[in-house]
C-alpha cells in the first residue's frame, strides 16, 4: 500500500551561503526498515521509503527468484504499523538461515548474479520505439516523480506499455523501484515482454540483471550505465537509452530498436 504523505517529513534545519546562516526548514524522505519474511521466517530487510510494501515484497522475491508466477502465492500478510509483510507460498520451501539478506537503499547484495541463469531474451524483430517516443516518456516520468520534487531524495522509474505510463514508483532506493515495478506485474499478470523500463538511477549491473529477470527488452535511463551493465546488455539482448536530457540521448546496446521518424512522411 502507498500513502505519500507518511513518506515525507517537514524538519527544522539551516540553509547557508557563503555570507550568512539562517534558520530554514526542509521537507526529507522518510526512511525504514522493511522486514521481508517468507513463509512466517525471516528472510530480507530492506531499507526503502515505506510505500507499496506489498509490491517491494513480491517484487524483491521475484527478482531473487523465489516466485515467478502470482498463482504460486497462497497469501499476502501486510503489517504497516510492524513494516513487515508476510509471504505465504502454496508450496512450501525451506531456506537455511545463512539466506537472510540485508539490502542497503544502494540495493547491493554481496554477491553477483549467475548470468548462466538467464537466457538471452526472445524479442520479436518488429519491436522497436521512436526516439521522440522515449524523450516524451522521460518528460512524462520526471513531470511525475512528485516525492522527488519535494524531497529531492528519491529515484523513481516506471513501467510502460504501448508507449504509456501505466504504474510509477518512488523510493530512496533505485532497487526498490524496479522491484516494486516487478511485483505490480506480478500481482496484476502483467505481460513484460513488450514493455519498457523507465528510470531516473544510474544503470548498474544490479539493475541490468533485475530487468532481465522480469523479461523486459528495453530500458530508457536519465542517468548513465557502468561498463558491466553494458556488456551484461548485450548478453541479454536488451536495449538501453541512457542519459536522456535536453532533447537527446545516448543508446548503449541494441540500437536497431530504435527509430527516427522520417518527416518527409509527416506532411
Amino acid at each position: 500500500m502507498s500513502n505519500s504523505d507518511q513518506a515525507i517529513k517537514k524538519i527544522k534545519m539551516f540553509s547557508a551561503d557563503a555570507d550568512s546562516i539562517a534558520e530554514s526548514s526542509a521537507k526529507v524522505i522518510r526512511e525504514m526498515s522493511l522486514n521481508v519474511n517468507l513463509n512466517g521466517k525471516a528472510y530480507a530487510t530492506i531499507a526503502c521509503a515505506g510505500n507499496y510494501l506489498d509490491e517491494l515484497a513480491i517484487g524483491f522475491l521475484r527478482s531473487e527468484r523465489i516466485l515467478a508466477h502470482s498463482d504460486e502465492i497462497l497469501k499476502i500478510e501486510t503489517a504497516e504499523r510492524e513494516n513487515s509483510v508476510n509471504v505465504i507460498l502454496k508450496r512450501k520451501k525451506e531456506f537455511p538461515e545463512t539466506f537472510k539478506k540485508n539490502i542497503a537503499s544502494s540495493g547491493a547484495r554481496g554477491k553477483s548474479v549467475n548470468a548462466n541463469l538467464l537466457s538471452p531474451l526472445k524479442v520479436p524483430e518488429e519491436f522497436n520505439i521512436s526516439a521522440k517516443i522515449a524523450l516524451e516518456l522521460m518528460k512524462e516520468l520526471l513531470e511525475k516523480s512528485l516525492l522527488h520534487d519535494e524531497t529531492h531524495g528519491t529515484h523513481c522509474s516506471a513501467l510502460a506499455q504501448k508507449e504509456k505510463i501505466i504504474a510509477l514508483r518512488e523510493d530512496i532506493g533505485r532497487h526498490n523501484t524496479i522491484d516494486m515495478l516487478g511485483g505490480y506485474a506480478l500481482l496484476q499478470n502483467i505481460d513484460l515482454s513488450h514493455a519498457i523500463i523507465l528510470t531516473t538511477g544510474r544503470i548498474s549491473s544490479e539493475i541490468v540483471y533485475k530487468v532481465w529477470n522480469l523479461g523486459i527488452p528495453l530500458i530508457i535511463s536519465h542517468s548513465a550505465p557502468t561498463t558491466k551493465a553494458i556488456d551484461i546488455l548485450h548478453k541479454a539482448n536488451i536495449t538501453l537509452i541512457g542519459y536522456v536530457r535536453g532533447g537527446k540521448m545516448n543508446i548503449y546496446s541494441h540500437e536497431r530498436r530504435v527509430k527516427i521518424e522520417d518527416k518527409r512522411n509527416l506532411s
